[in-house]
Order: structure tokens, then C-alpha cells, then sequence
């Protein structure tokens, strides 16, 4: 290949105000954190959004997809740019247009302008991500890096939990502008910090961008995330009817959700080509001769598939439990507070033993914790029944991040370190989108044909006068798009005569027929964790050729 070339050793400059390195990690992770949380805060707000924009829900979605879109297209490239430019100056920029792009979009005055500068907030949250993981490496010892990633990956799996429960406190209490507007002292306070204390890592490449590798991955992976994130909407069909077909059970057309897969393929396919081509290309093939890094990029695109396991969680806790938007969140807390207790213990634990051994436990334990959860779904929850099998799932999967990152890492060259990081990044964003399509789906369709099951079951505490009616409401219920909202009943329109008792047997339709689907969407995410345990037994573990180093010459001067 002819992009195999020799990479220069980095130069790291020393920043304007020397600190402490862990105290540059917290400026990192302050950064990473405001950027994942808003992937996942926004949600709660949608409805307020709605009706304070005066917008249709189909518009206002987009405030959420606008993001993830533009946010999984620009993270390769992004992290390239890194590694041309220095992954500093790149994390600055991104912070300076996630914060501007923040207090945009808390002064929109309708949908069209909230989409605009969603849009910009991915652009800045798509620059800034990579550069976390490529300065990394390049400022601390290899003997140290896996607590480094072990607190980073604590970060990680806080925000994912955290951001409803923060979200939903906001909306609640304040306006949806506030979720925006909280962002613009943390990262004018984050930035001032990045600038005095974060060094500057610089490559001596000259700037050259590989401009038909940027089309074509950012090509592929739009069509591709574009068709998963609309795939539920559009019921994993046509999106319009020109040229529409069938084939077997999928539904087709020139613009359709398999059709965009297939195009992502061509295009990531014609990508992979001209990376062999390239002088200097976007993604240097040379990574996957690391056998690490090309496992660990495997374990990336599916450990982000269970987190679909909130989204179950979140509707049922809300839609058939009845539980508050806070509520909901505070019932994830034991999740997101395993993540972060035990991610550091993770890292450190990494650094001494061998980190495969670390992540195959983790995942191991974060299977075992997801299929307690399924089991403990009742429609008595509470939520103290569900605080064992969330901790044990959080411990976990607080046990399989930093050694993830830490083996993908290890041995990648430090000038490569920013093209590393945003694949895997993207495959991680990737494997979220295809969690929720999959999940969603899989979700439902079960709820579908479990509708008129259970109506038909519950039917005899009516009078026979109206039982027909309400089984086929139901079942015409099945035959729709399910888009579950709070405490919903499964019925459209149910009558205003209806009694009280007809409502409350309308909800618990609604509520069998979601627990019954819920806990095998469930164990679909413990299996996915089966299949990343799989590949990860391919890992190769012990430390890196410069951790040994490191070793030799500390017990050198040892025994000096």
C-alpha cells in the first residue's frame, strides 16, 4: 500500500502555565463530557420544544437528528485534522463553536434556526471529540494511561444516564432554552483553561487534507446513519415512491432505508479503494496491521448497541410505569454511578494486570447485569427493584471502556493517534444509532402483535356488548406506528364517553404488551455483549513495547 509511510515522533510544547497532568485530564474530560451530555439531554425536551417553537414533532425531531447526523459524519475526518494541525488548536476550535452554537440555539426563535445551529453545535462537538483521545497518549506514560482512560470512560458513561435526569430538571423547573444556555460558562470556563494549561502536540506534517477520502467517508456514512436514525419513522422502508419494489418481506425504492444502506456500503467500499491510493490519506490503512486496534474497532461498533437498553428503560419507566422525566433518570442513576465509580479502578487495574482479561470480565459481568434487569421488569416496579441489576450492569460496563481504549490505543504512533481516535469514535456512534434502529424496531413489532393478544385476554371484564370493539381498537392500534409516549394507552382517540374502567383496562393492555416486548429487546443486548466478549478474545494482551521500556529502565535505576 503505498500510504504506508514513517511517521515523525511528536513534539509536545509545554503549555503557557505548567499543571499537574490529571489536572489537564479534567479540562479534557469537562470538554468530552459537555458534548456527550447534549447527545442525550435534549430528548426530555423535545415536547416543550414543540409547543414553545410552535413546530410539528417531525420538525423538532431533527433538532436531535441534525446533531447525531452531522456529529458521526465529521468525527474521521476531524481527527485527522488533528493530527495535521495539532489536536490542541482543534479541541479550542470545536469548544469555541459548541459553546457559540449553545447560546444560539437557547436565543432560536423557531424550528428552522434551532436546527441551523444544532447542526454547528455537531460540527464543534465532531472537532473536539478526537482530540481527547489522540493529546492522551501523547501526555501521559504508558503505565499511567490506563487510569487516564479509566476516568475518561467514567465520564462517558455518566452522561449517557445523566443527561435525561439533568434535562428533565431543567425543563421542569426553568424553559427548554436552558439545557442550551448551561453549556456557555462551562465551556467559556473549559476553554479559558484548555488555553493555559493544555500543551500543544505538533507533528511537523505539512497540511494536506485528503479531500476525495473526506467525500467519500463522509458520503458513506451519512447515507448510512441517516438511513438508521430514520429508519423507524419510515418503518425500514421507502422513503419515497419513486421506484418502489419489493423484495421478500422488504419494501424498496430509489430513495429507501435499504437502498441508503446499500449506497453507504458502495461508498464506504470506494472509500476503503482510494485509502490503499492516497498520498496522504484521511484514514491510514497501516492502523489495522495492528491487530489490537482492528479488534478493539469491532468491540467499539457493538458495546454502544446495549445502551439501547435505555431507551427501553426509559419509555417504560415513563409510558407503563407512569414515572416522571426525573424520576426516570434518578431510577438509571445506579447505571451511570457504577460507570463512574468503577471506571478509574478499571483504568489502574489495566495499567498493572493484563487489560484483556479486565474487559472480558467487564463484559462478562455487564451481560449478567442486563439480563437481571430484564428479569426484575414487572409491571409492579419499583425503583428499588431495579437498583441491583442496574449497579451490576454499570459496574460492568465500567470495567470494559478503559481497557477497550487503553489496548486500542497502545500501540498506535503518536502521530496517528487523531485518524485512531475518530474511527473509533465513529464506530462507537455508529454502533448506538444501529442499537436504537435495531431495538426500536425489534420493540415495536412485538408491542404490535402483542396488542390485540392481550386485549383479546383482557376483554371478559367488559360487557359483551363491547368487547369486539375494543379487541379490532386495538388491533387496528397494532397496524400503526408505535411511537410510545407517556402513559400511553396504546388506543388513538379513545372515546370521551368511555368509563374510567375502560381507560384503566386500555392502559393495561398497553402495559403487558410493552413489558412482554421490553424483555426481549433486553436480551438482545445482553447478546450483542456475548458477540463484542467474542471478538475480544482475539485482544492481544500484557503491555506495549514502550510500557516494557518504561519497566526495564525504571528497574535499571532500581537496581543502579
Amino acid at each position: 500500500m503505498q500510504n504506508a509511510q514513517p511517521q515523525a515522533t511528536p513534539l509536545v510544547v509545554a503549555p503557557r502555565i505548567q499543571a499537574n497532568l490529571w489536572i489537564v485530564l479534567l479540562v479534557l474530560t469537562l470538554g468530552y463530557f459537555m458534548i456527550l451530555i447534549d447527545t442525550t439531554i435534549v430528548n426530555v425536551a423535545l415536547p416543550t420544544m414543540e409547543s414553545g417553537l410552535h413546530a410539528g414533532f417531525d420538525q423538532v425531531l431533527w433538532v436531535v437528528n441534525a446533531y447525531i447526523l452531522v456529529y458521526a459524519v465529521l468525527l474521521i475526518t476531524a481527527g485527522r485534522l488533528g493530527d495535521i494541525f495539532g489536536p490542541r488548536r482543534l479541541f479550542l476550535l470545536g469548544l469555541a463553536l459548541f459553546t457559540l452554537a449553545s447560546a444560539a440555539c437557547g436565543l432560536a426563535q423557531n424550528a428552522d434556526q434551532l436546527i441551523l445551529f444544532r447542526t454547528i453545535q455537531g460540527i464543534g462537538a465532531a472537532v473536539l471529540t478526537p482530540q481527547t483521545l489522540a493529546i492522551l497518549p501523547n501526555i501521559f506514560p504508558p503505565e499511567r494511561r490506563g487510569a487516564a482512560f479509566g476516568i475518561l470512560s467514567s465520564v462517558a458513561g455518566l452522561a449517557v444516564v445523566v443527561g435525561p435526569t439533568v434535562g428533565g430538571w431543567l425543563v421542569t423547573d426553568f424553559d427548554w432554552q436552558s439545557i442550551f444556555f448551561l453549556n456557555v460558562p462551562i465551556g467559556i470556563v473549559t476553554a479559558l483553561a484548555a488555553f493555559l494549561l493544555m500543551p500543544e502536540i505538533r507533528t511537523n506534517r505539512s497540511p494536506a487534507l485528503d479531500l476525495p477520502g473526506v467525500a467519500l467517508a463522509s458520503a458513506g456514512l451519512f447515507t448510512l446513519i441517516y438511513s438508521l436514525v430514520e429508519s423507524q419513522r419510515y418503518a425500514w422502508g421507502p422513503i419515497n415512491s419513486f421506484g418502489a419494489f419489493s423484495l421478500g418481506s422488504t419494501r424498496w425504492s430509489v430513495l429507501s432505508v435499504y437502498s441508503l444502506l446499500a449506497y453507504s456500503a458502495a461508498f464506504l467500499a470506494l472509500f476503503v479503494w482510494w485509502e490503499t491510493r492516497a498520498r496522504q490519506p484521511l484514514l491510514p490503512l497501516s492502523l489495522f496491521r495492528d491487530r489490537n486496534f482492528s479488534v478493539a474497532n469491532l468491540i467499539f461498533s457493538v458495546v454502544g448497541f446495549p445502551f439501547a437498553m435505555f431507551i427501553v428503560l426509559s419509555v417504560f419507566l415513563q409510558s407503563v410505569l407512569g414515572f416522571s422525566a426525573i424520576h426516570t433518570g434518578l431510577t438509571l442513576i445506579p447505571t451511570s454511578l457504577s460507570i463512574m465509580l468503577v471506571g478509574p479502578i478499571a483504568g489502574r487495574l489495566s495499567d498493572r494486570v493484563n487489560g484483556k482479561y479486565v474487559l472480558l470480565g467487564g463484559l462478562f459481568v455487564a451481560t449478567v447485569g442486563i439480563v437481571l434487569t430484564a428479569d426484575a421488569l414487572s409491571l409492579s416496579d419499583s425503583t428499588w427493584g431495579l437498583v441491583l441489576p442496574l449497579a451490576i450492569t454499570g459496574i460492568g460496563m465500567g470495567f470494559v471502556f478503559a481497557p477497550m481504549t487503553t489496548l486500542a490505543m497502545r500501540d498506535v504512533q503518536p502521530a496517528l493517534a487523531g485518524a485512531a481516535s475518530g474511527l473509533l469514535f465513529t464506530d462507537r456512534q455508529v454502533g448506538q444509532a444501529l442499537g436504537s434502529a435495531v431495538i426500536g424496531s425489534v420493540l415495536a413489532n412485538r408491542v404490535a402483535s402483542e396488542l390485540p393478544a392481550r386485549a383479546a385476554q383482557l376483554a371478559y371484564q367488559l360487557p359483551p356488548a363491547a368487547r369486539g370493539a375494543f379487541v379490532a381498537r386495538f388491533q387496528r392500534a397494532s397496524h400503526g406506528a408505535q411511537n410510545f409516549g407517556a402513559r400511553q394507552s396504546g388506543v388513538a382517540d379513545p372515546p370521551h364517553s368511555a368509563a374510567q374502567h375502560l381507560a384503566a383496562l386500555s392502559h393495561e393492555v398497553f402495559a403487558q404488551a410493552f413489558l412482554n416486548a421490553a424483555r426481549p429487546s433486553l436480551v438482545i443486548c445482553s447478546g450483542i455483549l456475548l458477540l463484542a466478549t467474542g471478538f475480544a478474545l482475539g485482544l492481544r494482551g500484557g503491555r506495549s513495547a514502550e510500557a516494557a521500556r518504561h519497566v526495564a529502565l525504571a528497574a535499571e535505576g532500581e537496581a543502579a
